[in-house]
């Protein structure tokens, strides 16, 4: 049904108008920034920043999943060029979201679940030691703070990931990255003062881990865990796992296209525009077959995760702690 409709083919069109606008907004970012010199107004423009590092990154992703374009190389050149524009190693990003796709929410097999000061099943609960166990305790009112350092973390594992060699084209990446951190240091204490480059960086990076955040936890965080050893078919593991976000057009750009969720992960290589009409296929062929099919508005979802996050620390808050749905598959 998808292929008859066409929805895997190629929509160059509309990326060349999303490249149009999304380098538009880079193009008034980078004006902003010289016109206002050394002046504290560029707070304001690091949030923009922000923002905009985030839909770069989108661009990154659809390129990783080669969506833009039908051969690997053309992807792989628009991947590694938004690996640089943000500060990430495309090629680790690709492993491990290649990983995270092949098994979702699978407590063994995704390194997306697995984030050591957070828990999102009753294992990795009673897993945690340390410092990590005060902080899952209360690991629903200090998720979005901590995604104020998701962008740090991303450059850390990156260097990381490129200096052991863990990528493909380790010496390529050193250098994009080398790029960005010698381009973007000192552009900042170029035009800033000291102070003002320091307090730009940090509020750019914080905005864009959140919003990186905000696109990605509604996802898959509060849905289903499969438990190690199970084994799930491809629609069922994809389905299951994943939760869509409701909203027009603007929901789609401000997210990403992430908020296809499930059509994402049932058709990974299909171009984001057309995640919308696969939405409504999908969504049928579900119905039709009574297949679990989640989608909810986008505060709701938040409030979801948020809810689940709070039911698995309780144990650690508590020396009674109540009865928690482990939430697996």
């Amino acid at each position: 049904m998808v292929k008859q409709a066409g929805l895997l083919r190629r929509r160059r069109g509309a990326y060349l108008g999303l490249f149009a606008f999304t380098y538009v907004l880079v193009a008034m970012g980078v004006a902003t920034f010289v016109v206002l010199g050394a002046s504290w107004w560029q707070v304001l423009t690091a949030v923009f920043a922000g923002l905009v590092s985030t839909q770069l990154a989108f661009v990154g992703h659809d390129a990783g999943h080669r969506q833009i374009f039908a051969r690997k190389p053309t992807n792989d050149v628009v991947g590694y060029l938004h690996g640089c524009l943000v500060g990430m190693s495309f090629g680790a990003w690709v492993d491990k979201h290649n990983r995270h796709h092949a098994q979702p929410n699978h407590a063994d097999e995704d390194p997306d679940i697995d984030i050591p000061v957070l828990a999102f099943s009753a294992d990795q609960v009673a897993g945690r030691r340390g410092p990590a166990r005060w902080i899952v305790a209360h690991q629903a009112f200090l998720f979005f703070p901590l995604l104020l350092l998701e962008g740090w973390s991303l450059h850390l594992t990156s260097a990381q990931a490129a200096l052991r060699g863990e990528v493909r084209r380790s010496r390529l990446e050193l250098a994009l990255l080398a790029v960005h951190v010698i381009g973007y240091l000192g552009v900042l204490f170029w035009i800033l003062t000291p102070l003002q480059a320091i307090v730009f960086a940090v509020v750019h990076q914080g905005v864009w881990g959140v919003y990186m955040g905000l696109a990605f936890a509604p996802n898959h965080k509060g849905m289903p865990i499969i438990e190690p050893g199970r084994r799930l078919d491809h629609l069922h593991k994809q389905v299951l796992t994943a939760r869509n976000v409701r909203g027009g057009p603007v929901v789609d750009y401000l997210l990403g296209g992430l908020n296809h969720q499930v059509e994402h992960h049932l058709f990974p290589g299909m171009p984001r525009p057309n995640l919308r009409r696969a939405q409504v296929l999908v969504a049928a062929f579900c119905a039709e077959h009574a297949l679990p099919y989640t989608r909810t508005g986008a505060l709701d979802s938040y409030g979801q995760v948020l809810r689940h996050l709070h039911a698995l620390g309780a144990p650690l808050r508590s020396s009674h702690p109540p009865r928690v749905d482990r939430c697996a598959v």
